[in-house]
């Protein structure tokens, strides 16, 4: 059995209900956060509803307005996770505005630099968990895988997973009747995602992180090419 257990995982609810009102996206990210508790990952959870993260681009936003924003300190908890999930409820067909402004946060730090000359986001895994009452699992996942590999993360197969009802109004995933917690295309999504992520971590960490070589942006800054030939130029 492969052994887990230095791994650090973080999964981020991008619900709009505040603690401590029950979230169903909470109750799909459990599935999968035991599945890595019982493999020895080291799992924490935040609810970004219920933190001051300011609007904007930057990494600290004090700094261009702002009075308050929590945000920095929760990047820190970001940075030394292995694994990072993001997780978050259908509204109209998209993916929530808490989402979009953590997505966006994250993102504000994409030029930073690990030791390497990489971005810093390099050699960590990214995941999408998402719940509903009508479509848009898809939809909603490919923005945000899009957006984690875009900004650095490594994303491997079925790297999503999520649950919907008829379409409608309807229950919840964990309201009773629902259907939800037993629902077999669900569960089998969310395990293979969950040991998806666990997988890739694994082979990045023993790896010592994403392999250096053509991506390092302090290299490219210092004038080299990594065989990069203008056509024009030949």
């Amino acid at each position: 059995m492969t052994d887990f257990a230095d791994l650090r995982a973080l999964y981020i609810n991008c619900t709009l209900k505040r603690s401590p009102d029950r979230s169903n996206t909470e109750g799909l990210i459990d599935v999968s956060a035991r599945i890595m508790e019982k493999n020895g990952v080291a799992v924490s959870h935040i609810r970004a509803v219920d933190h001051d993260i300011a609007t904007g681009v930057w990494p600290d936003m004090t700094e261009h307005g702002w009075e308050r924003d929590e945000w920095p300190a929760l990047q820190e908890r970001v940075m030394a996770a292995d694994i990072l999930v993001l997780a978050g409820p259908i509204w109209l067909g998209d993916n929530s505005s808490v989402m979009k402004r953590v997505i966006e946060r994250l993102y504000a730090n994409s030029s930073v630099l690990n030791d390497s000359g990489q971005y810093a986001y390099y050699g960590r895994v990214g995941g999408a968990l998402i719940t509903g009452n009508e479509d848009g699992i898809k939809h909603c996942a490919m923005n945000i895988l899009y957006s984690l590999q875009h900004i650095g993360y490594s994303i491997p197969p079925q790297a999503d997973a999520g649950w919907i009802g008829e379409a409608g109004p309807g229950p919840s995933y964990l309201d009773p009747g629902s259907g939800g917690p037993e629902n077999d295309f669900t569960n089998r999504n969310t395990t293979f995602m969950t040991w998806n992520l666990m997988h890739l971590a694994r082979l990045l960490k023993s790896a010592g992180g994403f392999p250096v070589h053509g991506n390092q942006r302090s290299e490219w800054d210092a004038g080299c090419r990594f065989d990069f030939e203008n056509p024009e130029y030949r």
